[in-house]
């Protein structure tokens, strides 16, 4: 079973992206989220996957419409 926890944080991104999320298994860290700015047109609001690690970093760098949905992807691949 694949224990994931989020905790907001801070990232210093150059631009107005600062609104961020750690995604830790268990004790590890797996990746970073940001929270895409009015810059990003349509995809405002949405989180993007900005750093991945291990099982996640082969992966493509989507963006997900709500935290919640992240957290089901992720999930998915850990577990696949």
């Amino acid at each position: 079973m694949t224990l994931l926890t989020f905790r907001p944080v801070r990232i210093a991104t150059g631009s107005e992206d600062e609104d961020g999320c750690l995604v830790f298994n268990e004790d590890h860290l797996i990746a970073v989220l940001v929270r895409l700015s009015d810059l990003h047109g349509d995809a405002e609001g949405k989180w993007f996957l900005e750093a991945a690690f291990g099982h996640l970093d082969h992966t493509a760098r989507p963006s997900f419409d709500s935290l919640d949905e992240a957290k089901s992807w992720i999930g998915s691949q850990i577990e696949a």
